[in-house]
């Protein structure tokens, strides 16, 4: 394990380097010079070339990349153009409230969605699995923050069960998870229904294999053949689609929490946008794209742990 664990973090490497040189050259060819967004347009050329100097801009864009690179590799992702304040300081101080929306919304989505999926799969063509994939498809169709605002028009106006604007920047614990219920519950409809429909193919797949018919044929309870033999066994295209999906799900917490007013990468997001602060999106685009890395890892080490076979590979 121990050497399946440093191979998959040897392939890990290469991948990240290529998605920060992605980041830099993204950044350089976005319109806009960052002189300007720092000094104004009425600034005199003098000024606008002494900041280019000062920001390194002038540099030749090899010396440019790999100093942005072994920055970013120490985890130094530079100053705000607006504040001047560190990026990564901005960042960790609202990356839990992204974290603890995101992981509540993945938690959702594998508490109910394998559970349907594997109903679903038992009663094939019943009134449920019809209804299960009626349900499943509609959290396909709607956006991010179509649903977030209907399940605030729903449980927030019209009930008044939940809070119309979240505030996760509380001590008590139980009102910290109150106000998280509703955006996770946006997030883990999208995931629910992603896992859901994986789930019912990779069961209906499964079912049909020889090894689970022989172990009915044995007389090995049903249970037993349903989750040790079939499940288990039907658990790698699903670790797939989570895996794929939960860069998508962080992509939808931005929206989730503009609608729900929470803190978080969103919200730095957007004002680097109507800033044009381009420092503090290349350090958010490396942010976005470290994690999508460590999550492809994961999935990979996950792989390993269900299916010991992927550990010989």
């Amino acid at each position: 394990m121990v050497k399946f664990i440093a191979k998959r973090l040897l392939y890990a490497i290469p991948t990240l380097i290529a998605v920060l040189t992605v980041v830099f050259i993204i950044v350089r060819i976005v319109p806009g010079d960052p002189a300007i967004v720092i000094l104004g347009d009425s600034a005199t050329t003098e000024a606008l070339e002494a900041m280019r100097e000062r920001l390194g801009l002038n540099d030749p864009l090899s010396t440019q990349y790999f100093e942005f690179l072994f920055a970013a590799l120490k985890g130094d992702l530079g100053s705000s153009l607006v504040t001047g304040k560190p990026v990564m300081a901005a960042v960790l101080n609202v990356l839990p409230y992204t974290l603890e929306l995101t992981i509540a919304g993945v938690v959702l989505g594998i508490i109910f969605g394998i559970p349907f999926g594997v109903v679903t799969a038992l009663y094939r063509n019943s009134y449920v699995d019809y209804l299960t994939r009626s349900f499943s498809l509609l959290g396909l169709s709607f956006p991010a923050f179509y649903s977030a605002i209907l399940l605030i028009l729903v449980f927030s106006l019209q009930f008044d069960w939940f809070p119309v604007i979240s505030d996760p920047q509380m001590d008590d614990p139980v009102q910290r998870l109150y106000h998280l219920v509703l955006p996770a519950i946006n997030l883990g409809l999208i995931m629910m229904a992603y896992i859901t429909r994986a789930t019912r193919s990779s069961m209906l797949e499964v079912l049909r294999e020889d090894y689970v018919r022989t172990a009915k044929a044995k007389g090995v309870p049903a249970m037993v053949v349903l989750f040790r033999h079939a499940l288990r066994n039907a658990l790698i295209p699903v670790i797939t689609v989570i895996g794929l999906y939960l860069g998508v799900l962080i992509g939808n917490s931005v929206l989730t929490e503009i609608v729900f007013n929470r803190p978080g990468l969103g919200k730095l997001i957007v004002g680097a946008l109507n800033d044009r602060d381009y420092s503090m999106l290349q350090g958010l685009m490396v942010v976005y794209a470290f994690f999508i890395v460590v999550t492809n890892l994961l999935t990979d080490l996950t792989y390993g742990s269900t299916d010991p076979r992927v550990k010989r590979q």
